[in-house]
């Protein structure tokens, strides 16, 4: 301590001496070291051209690589040494290369050296050969790619000349065309467009096709219609490569030491195309392997299966078998040579003439044993499991069912070496939008300022258009440019329909899409998210006559006449329809020039005078009547209430049924207004004349417009827009121009547009209005948070209630639209002082100009100006169901399959989605947990539990009884039978809660007794986290879909991981083991294709072990004869073609081509997926039964023969010849025990490899004279067929053999009763009987109503649920938190039910969160079970669909 205390003491003292110089020196060491760290964190490029025709030395570009690839793993020099490596890593390989160098030892050998290399060097030869066509595939590719044109500048030619792809470098000026792809990662420095913009498609990048835009560094804007590269002198800094598509920052030093920061916005990336833009320059950032798309390039996958996880547990069960009998062996040596007196003539004496001990002959006759038994561990299986995975991976792929035609897309196989485990899974984890639905967002409804506008002809509308979609799609893909109205069009002849976007089964780097000739490909496909469901929408007639008479007011508006800003409806009608227009990032083309951008607007038409010129034109085009009529028509009072013919809903006054009556349902109120009636009630609103916008489109007829949309719901909301005559007909970067319903022009000036990010979960852009001069801001974004930035209630007594009550309203409708499952956005504008603007404006351009944390400071500025905003009203969007989800949901849950549905969406809307996809059922109970604090969900999760298992745990005796399954291994499959079924709902928050409150087993237990779990709202992360907790806690097969990025982790946590190819890009397949273009493709996925090849593999392993064993201990059997001296019966060769040759081909066929049962059984029957859960065809039983078999055949194999020859004079190989064909024959009949389909190549293959055996022994025994020295085969193949006596024994002995499996398994074929056994015996039965057979299973499985029926008569449906409700309310036991008694499923007769629990249907406007008095468990308006209060009955609303009715124990804190 003293010493310490010393140290310390000199070292300070040593420090204050320091003179200041040499501190100053050691200051500059330390920032000298700092400057030299941060300097290697950055990217330095400059431009190439300044040191052309210099020494390569001098550019400092030199140490980047270059932009050619290689994605081959081997080259021609490094692939015998590189590939024996790597094949050595597998232990199996490892363990025979080590037996075949342990032959070399003469001391221990089994064989002649060179046949102990012949298994192992086939087994490495076969597979090299696979890994050598692999990478040969891979080196044609690179060879196209890095031989591409491309155009790079040269300062010897003073332009730019052609070179190829992998000439280019970084520093290097490329110049790009339209449609030309781009092939380095480029910093984007000119561009043809006036306003120094690039568009980009990443459909080779994502499969986006919509467009992206990017922007000219600042700075680099204002040039000259040629763009020098040999004025550049700046220097580039920036980050240095990596994989985040999503980011990029640095900037550009200039020779004057100013430095512009750049961003992502002006990076094109590697692998992208051109569109929309003549030409641009740049310069290059990254090339080659540095570039972003091939460091996200990580390829397919590893991932090992379960069945690959057990049977390694199972080849170390071999080995020890393996070592047992060596270690028998050893020991018999030992004893027998015991046996002599004096040492016998045999034995060898060393080279000094000693003899080595009894102990060290036996280690030795140990490791010989292990030679001559090595083949006990079967060294072909691991590469038979390949080639049958691969024959799989090819019939799942050419499977017609899971081909997509509207995409050509069929099923992707990226990770081959879990095709098994898809037979296997018991819990689904599944995205929502673009997954369960289709990621087609159509304009469902509205409310603007309170009044809700039902839009009953739009519903009407997607009803009909359902059937019709899908031919409408084909006719636009055949001809885009046709006008809306002119009937179908039909494709030219030999012209192939137009897919949307590229399969994904070609890699993004193979660059299907080339340079053409001219600006843009005239066999363009039609933009993303413009299919005719979503463009074409009905509007509603009140709100259209409404915006009519709102419009005409803006032709009164001057900068001289600003209207102060008030809440009349009229104003907000216009400001709604604006902001639906211009609140986006949409770019415009027409259909005369497909994606080619629209700068120029039409001619515009004097505000002033439009009306009098239109006045002029109508007289000289004798409409004069029209005229009139026009000019006498006074706009009415748009400040007051909706008038009486208007379909807008108050929702105080209006009965709740009218106000639902206009959604999803088939009531009375909707069926009764046809398409005439509509028509009349037009006709009616005019007095029958022409309207204005009409008479415009006959003389100037409207061009026909495409929107370039980033999102679905963007483009929605712009066609909404287009609907009312609020036509989007131009962008450009400084301004955008809406044609309003008069025909007037509006062009705003677009000052600043503050896109969407999932932080703030909003857009906005800031325009200057054309006629009032003001500057606006209108947002668009998540109600959730919209609400929040409201501006406060005015001091105005009036106008505060006024605010307030619009306030209200919009909520309401707000949770009628998520209730009735669609997602919903809130508009907001708010008006800007110019002061306050400039004053943003500086702190704006401060925070893009700024190096450090610059994405924190723009958010900031963002979140500033987004505040005091004045609510303009919401949108209803629904995202479509996509076809045939319920149904697969449905069979998925019949397999036993657990579903759970993650997403980001809004609650009430994702339950009522699930409602509509069957994974709620009115009849769940339903449980809710929203909370923040950890001990209100810990309470709540305990009262759960304890309701749940006082309902359902007497009933797990009975469930036992009947046969059906535990509690413990599945209790949410079996409690349909006891009782409701239950749900769970949570959101974001709540998993926040249980993640970070330990309360992870509590959460997991009650989701065992759940039906359907639903997380909401939860992040990417939540969502990862949420499948890790499930797969490793229960130690259950995962399965988890999605179509997005968002689903990227939530894919690569589970077990087997599915990406959807749908509209929201390809980060979804490119992380996925498969890729599907729908969900229900999932169901024949798992069902018939998950079955069979689990079915198919686990046998085909199980029949390796057995086949291996029982040759192997023939070997074994004959060393009792033999004096344990590991000498052998059968030739050499014979033992090394018989795993190699003879009996390897039947074991392919059938692990690729077996069915057990039938696919239209499987699909009919899903239960029988069960048997793959449960591991029924391989667990640890099934092996050692097979190895119990394999000992039984092998003895009879050996010991009948011996019987037969004991007292004669016959040769060692004559004996052994019999025993090694009745050996194969055993063998090749236990594969046609096991083979479930004949077919006549399986009877082929296994007649095939009968008759090689023979021939190869014929010829080899013919002309083989001393192969085997000292022995001799000659001729012995020969002599024994000419011998009655081989063949008797070759007839009985397998008939012994396999006498006990063909009797047991004739008595399980006859008094079996497993559904498996039922399932192939149904399957051999006529197509009518077997139709029959499957509806009396499913009737005796209580089903047939859920499978067979499209629903229930009401008198059935009324039955049922009467009989569920009584046993409810006889089960005392049962005290719910939430409850649905059950909702009427028969919409005509809500009376038929006499309870209604949990949510109030009596006021549905009510609002869905609980106020926060309210008690946590306190049923309110509900029947309440145990401890609650006496039930109180409630009749349902007649609502079109099922909506949600909120947990009590939902309590938001």
């Amino acid at each position: 301590m003293e010493l310490l205390k010393k140290n310390l003491f000199y070292r300070e003292i040593k420090s204050h001496g320091m003179t200041p110089e040499t501190q100053e020196r050691a200051e500059m060491k330390r920032e000298g070291r700092k400057k030299k760290e941060k300097e290697e964190r950055k990217h330095i490029v400059v431009s190439n051209p300044n040191f052309e025709g210099r020494p390569q030395k001098e550019n400092p570009n030199r140490q980047h690589p270059r932009n050619q690839i290689r994605t081959t793993k081997y080259t021609f020099l490094s692939f015998l040494p590189k590939n024996i490596f790597e094949q050595l890593h597998r232990f199996a390989n490892l363990y025979f290369v080590a037996i075949a160098a342990l032959n070399f030892v003469s001391v221990v050998n089994a064989f002649q050296p060179a046949f102990g290399l012949v298994p192992i060097g086939i087994i490495l030869v076969v597979t090299a050969l696979k890994d050598a066509w692999e990478d040969l595939r891979r080196y044609k590719s690179d060879k196209i790619i890095n031989n591409q044109p491309c155009f790079i500048y040269s300062r010897k030619e003073q332009g730019y000349v052609q070179k190829r792809w992998k000439d280019v470098q970084v520093g290097d000026f490329v110049q790009l065309q339209c449609n030309e792809i781009i092939p380095a990662d480029i910093l984007l420095l000119f561009s043809s467009d006036p306003s120094g913009v690039c568009h980009l498609e990443t459909a080779n990048l994502d499969g986006e096709t919509n467009l992206k835009q990017r922007r000219v560094v600042k700075g680099f804007l204002n040039q000259e219609p040629r763009f020098e590269p040999e004025l550049f002198q700046s220097k580039i800094v920036c980050e240095k490569p990596n994989n985040n598509l999503s980011k990029f920052k640095g900037y550009m030093e200039h020779p004057d030491q100013t430095r512009t920061g750049f961003n992502r916005d002006s990076l094109l990336l590697r692998g992208c195309t051109i569109r929309n833009t003549e030409v641009v320059v740049g310069i290059v950032i990254y090339a080659g392997h540095e570039t972003k798309a091939m460091l996200n390039n990580s390829g397919s996958r590893y991932k090992r299966s379960k069945m690959e996880r057990h049977m390694n547990i199972d080849i170390f069960f071999c080995v020890g078998i393996l070592f047992l009998m060596c270690l028998i062996g050893a020991v018999g040596h030992v004893l027998w040579k015991g046996t002599f007196s004096e040492i016998p003539p045999f034995d060898v004496p060393d080279a000094d003439g000693s003899f080595p001990s009894v102990a060290l002959q036996g280690f030795y006759m140990f490791l010989t044993m292990i030679i001559l038994l090595q083949t006990l561990i079967p060294i072909s299986l691991y590469v038979s499991i390949e080639l049958v995975k691969l024959g799989q991976v090819y019939f799942l792929h050419n499977d017609i069912d899971l081909y997509d035609e509207e995409v050509d897309l069929s099923i992707q196989c990226r990770a081959l070496n879990i095709t098994e485990d898809l037979g296997q899974i018991q819990y689904i984890f599944s995205d929502k939008t673009g997954t369960l639905t289709e990621n087609k967002m159509v304009f469902r409804r509205c409310t603007i300022m309170g009044n809700e506008f039902s839009h009953q002809e739009n519903a009407k509308r997607l009803e009909t258009q359902r059937e019709l979609d899908s031919d409408e799609e084909d006719s636009i893909k055949c001809q885009y440019g046709a006008l809306p109205g002119l009937g179908t069009v039909r494709c030219p002849g030999g012209a192939k329909p137009l897919k949307r976007s590229q399969s994904a089964h070609a890699h993004f780097q193979t660059h299907t899409r080339h340079r053409s000739v001219g600006r843009c490909d005239n066999a363009q496909s039609p933009v993303a998210f413009s299919s005719t469901i979503e463009k074409d929408v009905a509007p509603d007639q009140g709100l259209l006559t409404k915006v009519k008479g709102a419009t005409l007011k803006l032709e009164t508006l001057t900068a001289h006449k600003v209207t102060k800003t008030s809440l009349s409806t009229g104003s907000s009608i216009t400001d709604f329809f604006l902001a639906l227009a211009i609140c986006n990032s949409v770019m415009v083309s027409t259909t005369t020039e497909p994606r080619q951008r629209v700068t120029i607007p039409p001619q515009m038409k004097s505000l002033g005078a439009s009306l009098e010129k239109l006045h002029q034109l109508f007289q000289r085009l004798k409409l004069s009547s029209f005229s009139q009529s026009f000019s006498s028509t006074t706009p009415p009072d748009f400040g007051e209430s909706l008038g009486p013919n208007s379909t807008a809903i108050d929702s105080d006054e209006q009965d709740d049924s009218s106000s639902h009556s206009c959604g999803y349902s088939t009531d009375a109120g909707y069926h009764s207004s046809s398409k005439e009636e509509v028509m009349t009630k037009h006709d009616t609103l005019g007095s029958r004349s022409p309207s204005l916008e009409d008479v415009l489109d006959s003389v100037m007829p409207e061009p026909e417009f495409y929107y370039e949309a980033e999102s679905p719901d963007e483009a929605a909301l712009v066609h909404a827009a287009r609907a009312y005559n609020f036509t989007l007909v131009s962008r450009t970067p400084e301004q955008v121009t809406v044609r309003l319903p008069q025909g007037t022009l509006l062009t705003f000036d677009l000052l600043y547009t503050l896109g969407f990010d999932s932080v703030r979960k909003r857009m906005s852009v800031i325009v200057r209005h054309p006629l009032t001069g003001e500057i606006i801001v209108y947002t668009k974004g998540a109600d959730s948070v919209i609400m929040d930035l409201l501006e406060n209630p005015a001091k105005d007594p009036v106008t505060e209630k006024k605010l307030r009550k619009i306030r209200a309203k919009t909520q309401k409708h707000l949770d009628w639209y998520a209730r009735d499952g669609l997602r919903t956005l809130c508009i907001a504008k708010k008006v800007l002082k110019e002061e306050d603007f400039q004053r943003w404006a500086n702190f704006r351009r401060e925070a893009e100009a700024a190096l450090d944390n610059q994405e924190e400071l723009l958010m900031e500025t963002a979140q500033h100006l987004e505040t005091q905003l004045t609510l303009l009203g919401a949108t209803g969007i629904e995202d479509r169901l996509q076809e045939g989800v319920p149904d697969t949901i449905t069979a998925l849950r019949e397999a036993g399959i657990q579903i759970w549905v993650l997403t980001g969406d809004k609650q009430e809307t994702a339950v009522n989605i699930a409602h509509a996809c069957k994974l709620l059922e009115q009849t769940d109970t339903v449980y809710t947990i929203n909370t923040e604090s950890q001990e209100t969900c810990e309470s709540i999760l305990n009262c759960a539990l304890e309701e749940v298992k006082r309902y359902y745990e007497p009933s797990q005796a009975e469930n036992q009884f009947l046969g059906i399954h535990l509690l413990s291994q599945a209790p949410s499959s079996t409690m349909g039978a006891a009782g409701p079924d239950i749900g769970l709902v949570v959101d974001g928050k709540t998993l926040n809660v249980i993640f970070q409150g330990n309360l992870e087993k509590k959460f997991l237990e009650l989701t065992r007794y759940c039906r359907s779990v639903l997380c909401c709202r939860s992040t990417p992360l939540q969502k990862s986290m949420v499948v890790k907790l499930v797969r490793d806690q229960l130690k259950v097969m995962t399965l988890s879909i999605g179509d997005g990025a968002n689903d990227v982790s939530m894919i690569q946590a589970a077990d087997v991981g599915i990406g959807i190819s749908g509209q929201e890009g390809m980060q979804a397949v490119m992380s996925s083991d498969f890729a599907i273009s729908r969900f229900k493709h999932l169901k024949k996925l798992l069902l018939v294709h998950g079955h069979w090849c689990y079915s198919r593999l686990a046998r085909m392993v199980i029949y390796y072990l057995y086949k291996n064993v029982c040759y192997v201990n023939l070997l074994f059997w004959y060393q009792f004869f033999c004096g344990f001296s590991g000498s052998t019966m059968i030739d050499y060769w014979q033992m090394i073609l018989f795993n190699l040759l003879f009996t390897s081909l039947p074991p392919l066929i059938f692990g690729i081509l077996d069915k057990n049962i039938s696919a239209e059984t499987l699909l009919a029957l899903p239960e029988l997926y069960r048997n793959g859960q449960d591991s029924k065809f391989y667990k640890l039983s099934t092996f050692w039964i097979a190895m119990l078999d394999a000992f039984y055949q092998s003895l009879i194999c050996f010991f009948i023969p011996y019987l037969v020859y004991k007292d004669s004079n016959i040769g060692v190989f004559t004996f052994g010849t019999p025993i090694n064909t009745i050996s194969l024959i055993i063998i090749l009949l236990h594969q046609a025990m096991e083979m479930k389909t004949w077919t006549f190549i399986h009877g082929s293959v296994l007649l095939g490899s009968f008759l090689l055996y023979f021939v190869f022994s014929l010829l080899y025994n013919a002309f083989c004279i001393t192969c085997s020295s000292p022995a001799n085969p000659y001729w012995i193949m020969e002599r024994q067929m000419s011998d009655p006596v081989f063949y008797l024994v070759c007839l009985l002995t397998p008939v012994a053999a396999l006498l006990p499996r063909y009797f047991l398994l004739a008595m399980q074929g006859t008094c079996g009763n497993s559904p498996l056994l039922k399932a192939e015996k149904l399957d051999k039965l006529p197509k009518e009987k077997k139709e029959l057979a499957i509806q009396e299973w499913k009737r005796q499985q209580g089903r047939l109503s859920t499978a067979c029926q499209a629903g229930p008569s009401p008198g059935n449906a009324n039955s049922e649920q009467e009989t569920r409700d009584n046993s409810l309310k006889d089960s005392s036991r049962m005290k719910r938190h939430t409850g649905d008694c059950g909702l009427n499923r028969d919409r005509s007769n809500p009376q038929s039910y006499p309870c209604h629990m949990g949510y109030n249907q009596s006021s549905p406007g009510s609002a869905t969160r609980p106020t926060p008095d309210e008690h946590l468990l306190e049923p309110s308006g509900s029947e309440a079970f145990g401890m609650f209060k006496d039930p109180q009955i409630g009749i349902p609303g007649d609502s079109s669909r099922g909506s949600h009715r909120r947990s009590q124990s939902s309590l938001t804190i």
